[in-house]
């Protein structure tokens, strides 16, 4: 318990940075896919989930902790997000192991093509040339990562936040 009402809760530097993490990963990959053209394969809109489903309850665990809730529901939420960043992770070792042909891919990894012309002349050309990617070669390596490996990270770091402000007392 807070042995002051105007001291903020121990909760809330965990959560604000956990949640700002989350939102900066995914907006991050967003920002590669819409900007950068780079289309997400089947894994990595997989891997996006854990952040779609916890940047809310982060959001909320960080209302908790900022208005002096119940400590327990903030801790809870910061488990769950704790728990939802290490799932992401896990999701991101498979598909860099699949990318690095450490073990097999899914056997379909299919998402829709964008930039496919809605000009009937031009849609046989575009069906030859536009090709959903592969969950098996890498778009892009940065410093020897793919994308599905700085989710990695990037979930394992943010779990570890989130798990150690969720234990402190």
């Amino acid at each position: 318990m807070n042995t002051s009402p105007t001291e903020p809760s121990s909760r809330l530097a965990p959560s604000l940075i956990t949640t700002l993490g989350m939102t900066a990963t995914v907006g991050t990959a967003l920002a590669f896919e819409h900007i950068g053209g780079y289309i997400p394969c089947a894994l990595c809109l997989m891997q996006r989930d854990p952040y779609y489903y916890g940047i809310p309850l982060g959001i909320v665990a960080v209302l908790n902790a900022l208005f002096r809730g119940p400590a327990w529901v903030t801790r809870a939420l910061l488990v769950i997000v704790g728990i939802l960043m290490l799932v992401g992770a896990g999701i991101g070792v498979y598909h860099a192991g699949a990318e690095w042909h450490f073990w097999e891919g899914p056997s379909t990894c299919a998402t829709t093509a964008q930039g496919v012309s809605s000009n009937v002349g031009d849609l046989l050309g575009d069906l030859d040339s536009k090709h959903g990617p592969s969950c098996t070669e890498a778009a892009l390596r940065v410093l020897g990562l793919s994308f599905a490996g700085w989710n990695v990270i990037a979930s394992v770091i943010l779990a570890a936040i989130a798990l150690r402000g969720a234990a402190r007392r």
